[in-house]
């Protein structure tokens, strides 16, 4: 499932009908919050003034100065009352334009008070405030103001303090400019950061939520432990089969035949929780109908830099795959029960027949091959008896080596093989085959031989060609079929010694199999100490290499 991703939303900082130098300063800001605390912050220090000349008493107009006073206590009501958040923000800097001309009258009426290092505090409102306009506005104010009261006081003043109040004027609005520059830079910098971090929360917000719907819709249970051993992720579908039925808050767990209890400690959880890693353990959970066989599987989570951060365990419901498993099991071993009886009374009538006077040399001949082929046939059934078992282990077969001569098997295994060989128009070549002993079984060897050499043909294509080889080494004799049948793919290549498995571009074909017959060849010459390998290309042929000891191990040469 494609899941597009959300398209990325651009934080816009602007505000409607106002200058983007004031934006970027009180885009977000609270306009009347901002002006009353910079009014109230002004008439504090104005009181604290008029306070300390009341009681010292003032040598100029004293009405020219508490009338100063009384124009800032409006200006600082005006900063209250009205509404700065519904009118446009340049209105906000009449207020310290106000307080400007308000200082002015004050150090008209009082020129040698020092009342104009008050205009500092409007000059500072109008640079933080209001931009490179009210940075560039408040000096201009502030010296034209300082500049009329002068002129029009005509004081002395000294020659110092003529220039130090325009520098000192200059200098704080100058800082003040540039840290409020600064301020709002990184102020908006943290804005589009936390409005970015916000997408992005949302978009693993919506991707968590779209894996846990994901996952829950799945049959199959997953889980991501800790290294702590809690689960950071459970699907329902986990909780569900380890919890077993639903009335079932913590059922009993068996292995998988259901015949023993599990430790606690043995509990694919538990060893999840050690630190193990495994592949197919199966547990049954509960007992009778509401039973369940599951099979766990865990995998470790490497970090890059080697860490173990935990494990991933998948859990499924095998119980319709393992109940299927032991009916298929019993049935094979019911009809392999069943063709006992017949096969031994085939055999002995056989016997018997062989043993009759006056039968021809020729069909006497046809009733050896008979004979030997229904003695094999049975040797099959019991074979096929044992791999059914409900063991996960190989066929149980027995081996009784000798020193053997391995043409005279391949010659016979050829002879049985070549009217269904006919039938299809299939040669079978023997140039190859060169004089070869070996240490084996003979019984055993001609029933891997029949098995070979039955897939060769049966899996050819109509006028194809099996070629069978021999040769003989120091320590091994090797046997090969050589067939230009439909070949095997990598699957193929894997499991075709599995029991019960069929390749792949036979499974829908009409070829009959049961897939036992390579399982069954190669156990029985890894018995002999040897081994069985196969060389294959999908739609040009297969060749299916025997190797078995020259000599009994351990005698003279070996």
């Amino acid at each position: 499932m494609d899941i597009e991703a959300p398209e990325r939303t651009r934080a816009t900082y602007v505000l409607p009908n106002s200058p983007r130098w004031i934006d970027a300063v009180l885009s977000d800001g609270d306009r009347a919050r901002s002006a009353m605390l910079n009014q109230i912050v002004i008439t504090s220090v104005v009181l604290i003034v008029a306070l300390v000349g009341l009681a010292v008493g003032l040598q100029g107009d004293s009405g020219l100065f508490f009338l100063a006073v009384a124009g800032v206590f409006v200006l600082t009501g005006v900063a209250i009352v009205v509404p700065w958040a519904s009118i446009p923000p340049l209105w906000v800097a009449a207020i310290p334009i106000g307080d400007i001309i308000a200082i002015g009258l004050m150090r008209t009426a009082e020129p040698t008070g020092g009342f104009g290092l008050l205009w500092v505090f409007p000059v500072i409102w109008l640079a933080s405030g209001f931009g490179t306009a009210g940075w560039i506005g408040g000096i201009v104010l502030s010296l034209a103001a300082y500049a009329t009261v002068e002129l029009i006081t005509r004081a002395a003043p000294s020659s110092f303090g003529f220039v130090l109040l325009p520098l000192l004027l200059i200098a704080v609005s100058t800082s003040t400019y540039l840290s409020s520059r600064r301020a709002s830079a990184q102020r908006l910098l943290l804005d589009r950061q936390a409005a970015v971090l916000t997408q992005s929360l949302e978009r693993a917000r919506r991707h968590e939520q779209v894996l846990t719907e994901a996952l829950d819709r799945v049959d199959f249970g997953v889980a991501r432990i800790e290294t702590d051993g809690s689960a950071s992720i459970i699907n329902d579908a986990h909780a569900r089969l380890q919890r077993g039925s639903r009335s079932s808050a913590a059922p009993e767990v068996f292995t998988a035949d259901g015949a023993a209890a599990i430790d606690p400690e043995e509990h694919p959880m538990a060893r999840v929780r050690r630190g193990e890693a495994f592949t197919d353990a199966r547990i049954q959970v509960g007992t009778g109908e509401t039973r369940r066989v599951l099979s766990v599987s865990s995998r470790r989570v490497i970090e890059p830099d080697g860490r173990d951060s935990g494990a991933v365990v998948v859990t499924r419901d095998v119980t319709a795959e393992t109940d299927a498993s032991r009916e298929r099991d019993a049935l094979v071993s019911s009809v392999s029960h069943e063709l006992r009886t017949p096969l031994t009374s085939i055999l002995g009538y056989l016997e018997l027949a062989m043993d009759t006077p006056g039968v021809p040399e020729a069909a006497l001949e046809n009733l050896r091959v008979a004979d030997r082929n229904a003695d094999q046939l049975l040797r099959l059934v019991g074979d096929v008896l044992a791999a059914s078992s409900q063991s996960r282990s190989a066929a149980q077969v027995t081996v009784v080596p000798e020193d053997v001569d391995l043409v005279e098997h391949v010659n016979a295994a050829v002879e049985s093989i070549l009217v269904s060989a006919s039938e299809r128009g299939i040669a079978i070549d023997v140039s190859r085959v060169e004089p070869a002993r070996a240490y084996a079984d003979p019984v055993r060897i001609r029933q891997v031989l029949d098995n070979l050499l039955s897939n060769a043909v049966k899996y050819n294509r109509p006028g194809g060609r099996v070629s069978v080889a021999t040769s003989v080494g120091d320590q091994w004799s090797i046997i090969a079929v050589q067939d230009s049948g439909v070949g095997l793919n990598e699957e193929d290549l894997g499991s075709v010694f599995q029991r019960y498995y069929r390749g792949v571009a036979v499974r829908d074909s009409a070829v009959t199999g049961n897939g036992l017959g390579l399982a069954i060849s190669r156990d029985i010459v890894r018995r002999h100490g040897g081994d069985i390998t196969v060389s294959s290309v999908l739609g040009v042929g297969s060749t299916f290499t025997v190797t078995l000891p020259t000599r009994r191990p351990g005698g003279a040469g070996a």
